[in-house]
């Protein structure tokens, strides 16, 4: 605890140990996994995939990738928390020595998993990783909580194992990429080299949104450097310090965006979904402009009825504007442009057509209503002031969206002081203090988290501030 308050880290990480992991591997595909070194001497997994090309197992990918735009992290173990992220003593002493009470755990080399491409591989790489994650977590007086993985690449597949995960395993909640890459229209050929995405807000994946509501539980929406999926920005970037600045943000606002506009949120109000390792200080203007274009392109647009410049006021104008010299050149132009625009084939009173009606599912919905409604989490690290800004930029609901994380396992992860620096980057107040170190975690991961804390922390008074 800090100051008597619950901590939880919303978003630690397991680094997978692979001679444990190989273990939980069905045979059969156990021989396609393995880690090899780089020219550059760093460790990668190797992955023996579906080749569209030959129709064989043959396509060698490696994760992260080592090279061109959008390359994976190397020399990217944490001198004091890579031996913890594998062995659960050492992070049991790491969370006492900072104070932090549970970690919830997502795995690291499963982030790319949704960048395989043989389905039944995937399948296979998901409930091994579940399986042992599972038997992983189990113990410690409940601070240790794992998120299973699904795989996207078969929908029916993902809702099973999200019951199996949940139901069987014990788990708290799966975590979900942004997007699935998948092949560009215009080159199939060339997938998964050449690509385009499928967001997670994409109808052929709401029965996993629907499993979740059903499930009560959380959505964790984790991206990844160095995979095949989309990554905005970062998708032009040829350096790993370029790349990793971009990915994270870029694929977490894409996944809210399109969350918010496909009507994801709307179909499933009592969804919640966090999406983590990407900051918060994006947040508020990415909801000013959410909000901004529901009001001025959604709620009030009237594509049937558009404004048209009266043709009059128009050639005034243009003869004020240019000179009377030329006025009976321009008023003939002018008629001539009026008469092309609005003839009756273009006349907008008489297109039926309904993508005129962009987003019409939200209309009556202000995308701020989500967030006050408790679906939308974010996560953010030990030195992020951010946390401070969003109630400035979102009013009160800005005070409950973020989640503290101290990325426990990564390279860019903080363990000294990182719960100290949380809670003094800024002049919090202590309400609002409990909230980012525990409150809104229990309210992102909801009763699976709440009903399993530690027995030392279950009657905390931190808690009540969890309530909404």
């Amino acid at each position: 605890m800090y100051d008597g308050l619950l901590v939880i880290d919303a978003d630690a990480h397991k680094i997978e140990n692979p001679l444990v992991l190989r273990d939980y591997v069905e045979p059969e595909y156990r021989n396609r996994v393995g880690l090899v070194v780089d020219e550059r001497g760093d460790q990668r997994a190797r992955i023996l995939d579906y080749n569209p090309e030959t129709g064989k197992n043959d396509l060698v990918q490696m994760f992260p990738r080592p090279r061109g735009t959008n390359l994976g992290v190397f020399r990217g173990l944490h001198p004091e928390t890579s031996m913890g992220a594998m062995f659960n003593r050492v992070r049991i002493e790491h969370m006492d020595q900072e104070g932090i009470d549970i970690h919830v755990i997502y795995g690291t080399l499963n982030l790319i998993f949704p960048s395989i491409l043989d389905r039944d591989l995937a399948i296979a790489l998901c409930r091994a990783y579940n399986n042992y994650i599972a038997d992983d977590c189990r113990g410690y007086d409940n601070r240790l909580k794992g998120i299973g993985v699904l795989p996207l690449q078969d929908v029916e597949e993902a809702v099973k194992e999200m019951h199996r995960c949940i139901n069987e395993l014990g788990l708290i909640g799966v975590a979900v990429p942004p997007n699935l890459p998948i092949p560009h229209p215009d080159a199939p050929q060339a997938f998964p080299k050449i690509r385009t995405c499928k967001a997670i807000s994409h109808p052929d994946f709401r029965p996993i949104l629907q499993a979740a509501v059903d499930l009560d539980i959380a959505l964790g929406i984790h991206g990844s450097p160095g995979s095949f999926m989309m990554s905005g920005i970062a998708d032009h970037m040829e350096t790993f310090v370029l790349s990793h600045i971009f990915v994270q943000r870029n694929q977490q606002q894409h996944a809210l965006a399109r969350m918010v506009f496909d009507g994801a949120f709307e179909q499933f109000p009592t969804l919640r979904v966090g999406f983590l390792e990407g900051g918060c200080g994006w947040l508020p203007d990415l909801a000013h402009a959410m909000h901004e274009h529901w009001e001025k392109r959604i709620r009030d647009f009237d594509p049937q009825n558009p404004y048209r410049p009266p043709l009059m006021e128009f050639t005034k104008l243009m003869i004020q504007e240019r000179g009377t010299h030329s006025s009976t050149n321009i008023i003939s132009q002018a008629k001539n442009l009026f008469d092309l625009l609005w003839t009756a084939d273009k006349d907008p009173t008489k297109i039926n057509d309904s993508s005129l009606y962009e987003h019409f599912e939200i209309r009556h919905r202000d995308p701020m209503e989500y967030f006050e409604r408790g679906q939308i989490f974010v996560s953010f690290e030990s030195d992020d002031p951010s946390p401070a800004y969003l109630p400035v930029g979102m009013g009160e609901v800005g005070k409950h969206v973020a989640c503290f994380s101290g990325d426990y396992g990564h390279w860019d992860g903080v363990l000294r002081g990182c719960v100290r620096d949380a809670a003094s980057v800024s002049n919090y107040d202590r309400d609002h203090l409990s909230l980012l170190l525990g409150g809104n975690a229990i309210a992102l991961y909801g009763d699976r988290l709440r009903q399993s804390l530690p027995a030392y922390v279950a009657t905390s008074p931190s808690l009540s501030s969890a309530s909404r």
